[in-house]
């Protein structure tokens, strides 16, 4: 099954196609984006960038860490991060309801993901006093001599490409589901996003059905992607429950997920999206192949991933016609044989809603 292709180019040029956009997210929590500002070469040389980085030895890394931050700039290390639904109980019953045969690699034995991540802040400074410093730290540059001149500028080119397609796709959610244009994107002006790639050794992780990460959702408001060079990422649709394995196609192309921020001010109207990244069969080929094209290269999967969220000091609550839409969606869904667990979106902070 492939998933809807929204053209934000149409939508730049005078907007259109707001509800094809809504309706893909409300439908699948997810859609593939086309915008043709965006280079399939500045993503390119990004991914050799990030292979760089994490091919150092483990000693250069650790410099990066800023634990006493929460990992929340710099790098994150492997088996850090556990997926919450190994151990979250409404996590585990929409995997039980899942017909078996889409359901996700068992993750209730799963030791924390066998990846690294990187943090990389793109958000603009707020003109006040953030109630969540920690959210908004300074980013980390890398202290190896041979990365430091490439870091920034290739970080920084990268990440505003996909900054500006998901804000501008933020804006024609907006207009799909009612609401004025830039109700989402200026929620999101001074949110604390970041440029947020992964990172998997295929020499040691590389064996069939490893997960590189478990099945979950992600707690900001869009996450966007552009094309991994090794396949693995599966999503789940919200209208049939199927695995989705994930095909973004080569040139403008990005993908795009919900994430919890998005479903909790739209009250469930659009759920969060569920994914996990596995070495499926398709993985092992590219694999392959690569190791024939390119020797010297490192095998490193790296995800290509940008994180957009609302301001830290927003207050994040649903929005009521968007809530009441919600209700009519979940009766569809239950009649359909697909009941949804019934969540309480509770007024706070963005800021307490990504720390809790």
């Amino acid at each position: 099954m492939d998933l809807p292709v929204i053209d934000l180019d149409l939508f730049l040029s005078g907007p259109r196609d707001s509800d094809k956009a809504a309706d893909a997210l409300i439908t699948y929590g997810a859609l593939v984006l086309h915008d043709s500002r965006v280079s399939e070469a500045d993503n390119s040389t990004f991914l050799d960038l990030l292979e760089d980085y994490f091919a150092q030895p483990i000693k250069e890394l650790e410099k990066d860490e800023r634990p006493e931050l929460s990992y929340q700039v710099g790098v994150t290390l492997e088996n850090t991060e556990k997926p919450k639904c190994a151990v979250d109980e409404p996590c585990l019953r929409i995997i039980a309801k899942l017909d078996p045969a889409e359901r996700p690699l068992d993750i209730t034995a799963h030791a924390p993901d066998p990846k690294c991540r990187f943090f990389w802040r793109m958000g603009e400074q707020a003109p006040y006093e953030t109630q969540f410093p920690a959210l908004n730290a300074s980013n980390v540059v890398p202290q190896s001599e041979k990365l430091r001149e490439r870091w920034t500028p290739i970080m920084q080119l990268w990440g505003n490409s996909m900054k500006s397609a998901v804000a501008n796709l933020a804006e024609m959610i907006a207009l799909g589901l009612g609401l004025p244009s830039k109700t989402f994107r200026d929620a999101g002006r001074y949110g604390p996003h970041l440029l947020a790639p992964t990172a998997s050794d295929l020499v040691r992780y590389g064996k069939k059905d490893t997960i590189l990460a478990g099945f979950h959702t992600d707690l900001n408001f869009l996450t966007i992607h552009g094309r991994s060079r090794y396949p693995g990422l599966h999503i789940w649709a919200r209208n049939t429950g199927k695995r989705i394995p994930v095909k973004i196609p080569e040139g403008n192309y990005l993908l795009v997920q919900a994430g919890k921020q998005l479903e909790h001010i739209t009250g469930g109207l659009i759920k969060a999206g569920f994914h996990e990244v596995v070495v499926n069969e398709k993985t092992l080929s590219t694999i392959a192949t690569r190791k024939a094209q390119y020797p010297d290269r490192p095998l490193i999967r790296i995800s290509s991933t940008f994180f957009w969220h609302l301001s830290s000091d927003f207050d994040l609550a649903p929005i009521p016609e968007l809530l009441a839409c919600a209700q009519v969606i979940r009766e569809e869904q239950a009649r359909s044989g697909r009941e949804e667990e019934c969540t309480v979106y509770e007024l706070m902070k963005v800021g307490h809603h990504v720390q809790k």
